[in-house]
């Protein structure tokens, strides 16, 4: 029997058929919600066609984790599928492998599978794990994102792709142009789609949706599931399988937290003091400005080697140079902006330090994300101003779990006020009294998952 991915000149259908799927079952039309912290299944165990599970094997991929476990299974049969999972999770693999599965040789000249997701970064990332599992030699991917030369793409296009994995800004350029069809697209996948909403993509999002074929398969992937995503999956995806993965924390239990409360003007020292305790394999330092970035990597590039800083005013050849070596160790410690939270998937991340509190709070789970990939260790140290005290009890409260407070040896990162109490005098009228005793206030004490007027309390 000739090989599903056979060099043949015989035409044949592009994406196969899905298998014929047995009679639903209420979890199958419903919210299932899956168990993040189960064992995965061998890849074997799939019924993937052989120059897949080739390409697999060649990558070290033996076992599926759960959210592959989970979504892969459910996209083969054909199913619109809804991926609610962390970052770090394999998310990647479990949308990649049904299409890989699926896809046949074809003359069709435009792509067959769309991917959009939200930074340069991931782009880039999704399309070599495409490349690196593709089926056939004659499989064909192309990363269309801005900040960088068209050429190349519309190069891509005009030879004709199988897959295009981009951000909703760029490809919609290329559509404008009528270097990219997507008349022929029959997968779509909208990747952190919460976060392309977060930062304005949805328009774009729609545009896109409505030029692809209706008969088509879509699969979403997000770490949170808010309203303005159930109005996409409203729209443009028909009865999706809605599986929750996510834990009902928001973080990683292996990842250890702490905070150190600093003064501003002492952040610089605390964090030199801490890399030299801590001693990370790599590390992500996370300021909330651009500006921010550049300065601190001024004042550490001398004292710390192997420091470099990404963010979006950096060329995009000088960011893929900068994320290459990343991946490989030789740049040890990594300033970002919460651009990268997402857009970078580096196993050997030992730790993260935000010096600076993010203004988002979900931010913060995907900054400390970055650690603890797919069941690691991992270590998330926060540099808490004394008056970004709310800040800290919002996000404890978001993840349903007290930071604990941590402390440089022989450093005084911060200096508590000393808190005096006016006496209060009785108030009187041509007469002399004495002063009325004053009730000293009760200590406030942290009570965890109550709001606190006052961070100082907890110091």
């Amino acid at each position: 029997m000739e090989s599903p991915v056979s060099e043949s000149d015989e035409p044949r259908p592009h994406f196969a058929s899905p298998p014929e799927a047995p009679a639903p079952t209420p979890e199958d039309e419903s919210e299932a919600e899956i168990n993040p912290l189960a064992g995965g299944i061998p890849y074997r165990d799939m019924n993937l066609i052989k120059p897949l599970m080739g390409a697999l094997e060649h990558a070290g991929y033996e076992f599926c984790t759960p959210v592959q476990s989970a979504v892969i299974p459910a996209a083969m049969r054909g199913k619109d599928v809804i991926g609610q999972a962390q970052t770090g999770t394999g998310k990647t693999c479990a949308f990649l492998v049904p299409f890989l599965n699926r896809w046949r040789p074809h003359k069709t000249k435009g792509p067959i599978g769309l991917v959009m997701l939200p930074t340069r970064e991931l782009a880039l990332q999704v399309a070599r794990e495409a490349e690196k599992l593709a089926p056939s030699k004659h499989f064909r991917t192309i990363a269309a994102y801005g900040g960088t030369g068209m050429q190349k793409q519309l190069s891509g296009f005009a030879a004709g792709c199988d897959l295009v994995v981009g951000t909703p800004g760029r490809i919609i350029d290329h559509l404008r142009r009528g270097s990219l069809t997507l008349e022929h697209v029959k997968y779509v996948v909208l990747d952190e789609a919460d976060r392309m909403l977060d930062i304005g993509f949805r328009p774009d999002i729609e545009k896109i949706l409505r030029r692809c074929p209706e008969k088509r398969q879509t699969l979403l992937m997000s770490a949170t599931v808010p309203d303005s995503i159930k109005k996409l999956v409203d729209r443009y995806m028909v009865n999706p399988l809605h599986l929750n993965l996510s834990p009902k924390t928001l973080t990683v239990d292996k990842i250890r937290q702490t905070y150190i409360t600093v003064e501003k003007d002492r952040k610089f020292d605390l964090l030199l003091k801490v890399i030299a305790r801590e001693q990370p394999r790599q590390c992500i330092i996370f300021v909330e400005r651009k500006r921010w970035a550049d300065n601190l990597l001024k004042k550490m590039k001398p004292l710390v080697p192997g420091t470099y800083a990404i963010h979006g005013d950096l060329t995009q050849t000088l960011r893929e140079k900068i994320m290459a070596a990343f991946r490989t160790g030789r740049v040890k410690f990594l300033i970002a902006t919460d651009v990268a939270s997402r857009g970078i998937d580096v196993t050997g991340i030992s730790h993260v330090i935000n010096y600076d509190m993010p203004n988002d709070l979900e931010n913060y789970v995907h900054r400390i994300g970055r650690t603890g990939r797919i069941g690691r260790d991992g270590v998330a140290i926060a540099f808490v101003e004394p008056e970004e005290g709310d800040q800290l009890t919002q996000i404890e409260n978001m993840i349903n779990r007290l930071i604990e407070e941590d402390r440089i040896e022989g450093f005084e990162a911060y200096t508590p006020r000393k808190r005096y109490d006016t006496p209060k005098l009785a108030s009187t009228v041509g007469q002399d009294r004495p002063e009325a005793p004053v009730e000293p206030e009760p200590e406030k004490k942290a009570v965890y998952g109550k709001t606190k007027k006052k961070y100082s309390s907890r110091l």
